[in-house]
Formats: C-alpha cells, sequence, structure tokens
C-alpha cells in the first residue's frame, strides 16, 4: 500500500530468538528499510543473552536492525553498554529507546558510529531527546497528529527551538493521555474519534477505553487542536 512512497520498518521480535529469526528472513526481499527487533520479554536475558540475542538474529539476514528497548513493557533492559557493543555488527543501525531517560543517549551517543541512528521511543521526552542529539521519534502521538509531530522534527532538526518547544507543549496532554491506559487502547478510541479508522479493533486482552478516559483524550485531542 505505501508503494514506495514512505519507508516500512516491520515489527519482526520475538523473545525466542529462532522466531525472531524465522519473522526477520519472511521479509527478505520485501522491500522493508528496515526490522524493528524488540529485547526478549518475560523471560529476562542477560546482558550476553541479549547481545548474542540480536547479533545472531543480525546475521542471519541482510536486512538492517533497528534495535527495540522498551523495559516497561518487556521487563528486560538493553543497557547502553550493550547497545555500543551490538552498534559494531554493521546491519543494525539504529535504537529505538523508549525509556524516557535521557542520560541513555548522552551515554551512547558519543560511542557509536555518526550513522547510528538513535529514535526515541517515548513521545514525553521526544522533544528533548532529538535536541540533545537524537535523529527523531517513532511516536504514539503521530497515529493521531503526524503532521504536527513531523513539524515538530523538522523544526528541531533546523534549530527552530522555541517554536518546536510551543508545539511541543501543546501537544504534551496528547502525548500523556494516549497512555492513559494500556498502549495501544487510547490511541485507537483517538483514532476512531477522529475518524481515521471506523472501529477499534481491540483483541482481548485489550479492553476499550473507559467513559470517564474517553473524556480526558478528547481535551487532550481539543488541547492539540486536533478536535472542536
Amino acid at each position: 500500500m505505501a508503494a514506495g512512497r514512505i519507508p516500512i520498518i516491520a515489527g519482526t521480535g520475538s523473545n525466542a530468538t529462532r522466531d525472531a529469526i524465522s519473522l526477520t528472513q519472511r521479509f527478505e526481499g520485501s522491500k522493508v528499510a528496515a526490522c524493528l527487533t524488540i529485547t526478549p520479554y518475560y523471560n529476562c536475558p542477560t546482558q550476553e543473552g541479549l547481545y548474542r540475542h540480536f547479533e545472531t538474529i543480525a546475521k542471519s539476514s541482510d536486512l538492517p536492525q533497528i534495535l527495540y528497548n522498551v523495559p516497561s513493557r518487556t521487563g528486560c533492559d538493553l543497557l547502553p553498554e550493550t547497545v555500543v557493543r551490538l552498534a559494531q555488527i554493521p546491519n543494525i543501525i539504529g535504537l529505538k529507546e523508549a525509556t524516557g531517560n535521557l542520560e541513555r543517549l548522552s551515554m551512547i551517543k558519543p560511542k557509536v558510529n555518526d550513522d547510528f541512528i538513535l529514535l526515541s521511543g517515548d513521545d514525553a521526552t521526544g522533544f528533548d531527546f532529538i535536541k540533545e542529539g537524537g535523529q527523531g521519534i517513532i511516536s504514539v502521538t503521530a497515529n493521531v497528529a503526524a503532521g504536527e509531530m513531523a513539524k515538530l522534527c523538522q523544526q528541531v532538526a533546523k534549530g527552530e527551538l522555541t517554536e518546536a518547544g510551543r508545539l511541543n507543549e501543546r501537544l504534551m496532554p496528547l502525548h500523556k493521555e494516549l497512555f492513559i491506559e494500556a498502549n495501544p487502547i487510547a490511541v485507537k478510541w483517538a483514532c476512531k474519534r477522529l475518524g481515521l479508522i471506523t472501529a477499534e479493533t481491540l483483541r482481548l486482552p485489550m479492553t476499550s477505553l473507559t467513559l470517564v478516559n474517553q473524556k480526558r483524550v478528547a481535551d487532550a485531542l481539543k488541547s492539540a487542536g486536533l478536535l472542536s
């Protein structure tokens, strides 16, 4: 459907290395730009286990690999020193860092090549992440405010920090309220409220956004100028 208009990143992670390899290899020849591989959830490997997990996946395919660290969801934390080791593998090209801890950026950036892509995975701190040297953000807010999030990134890249800061402040209620219940519950509801999708299409154990939180998300959409 993208038809080459935009690059597509495929999520191919698993907590079993062989399953992640199988998912990754499925996209060989598919023209995806890269694979996004999450840290193994639940089984909580050591840092050496994490290194070998991602190393083995990377060696199984020529596709570019982006590491994805989100310990609040997986119970597994990919530490900066392990990221630096993994960045030496040629087709591991970047990191989605979703801890919201900006110190991680300063610990990683000086120790990796300039072409290693550092992306925020946390909307609330994404502006500061890019301002401090990150290259962008894989954003939840962008599902409902794509133009605004693209503009924010462009403004920071141009050094227009005052304007970007104002835009980020306007979007901040949305950054926060979209996580009022487990993602993607709130963003699915917001997309439906804006007419971007026709149904929330949530599968158990995800449940629909509660009435009280629907009001909070709607208020955040209004604050961002997306809903009258």
